[in-house]
């Protein structure tokens, strides 16, 4: 089972994981998820939003249109078996704080 800790001493430590997956793609999470691109750190970025996906597809490592509510599209994403993940959800908390409740438990 993973841990993702809920607070890390620095963010430094997202920038030396081996491979992230970016939760929300807004203009938060697709910075993000370009920035660790461009540190040489593998990403799968995930997003309900067809046109996010599409504008960041053979930019990111893996880029998938999914509802990252659902535990079992976490499951089969295989999100537990990444270094960390980020959850940058902006616009909606409820699925924020959902989408975290269920990795807890991944």
């Amino acid at each position: 089972m993973a841990r993702f800790p809920l607070f890390g001493d620095s963010s430094r430590r997202i920038a030396e994981a081996d491979s992230v997956a970016v939760i929300g793609l807004g203009r938060f999470g697709s910075s993000l998820a370009l920035e660790l691109m461009a540190s040489g750190t593998e990403v799968l970025g995930i997003d309900v939003d067809e046109e996010l996906v599409q504008s960041l597809n053979g930019q990111l490592t893996q880029v998938v249109r999914a509802d990252s509510t659902r535990e079992e599209v976490l499951r089969q994403l295989a999100v537990d078996e990444f270094d960390r993940v980020v959850v940058a959800i902006g616009d909606d908390v409820q699925a924020s704080i959902l989408t975290a409740s269920i990795l807890l438990q991944l």
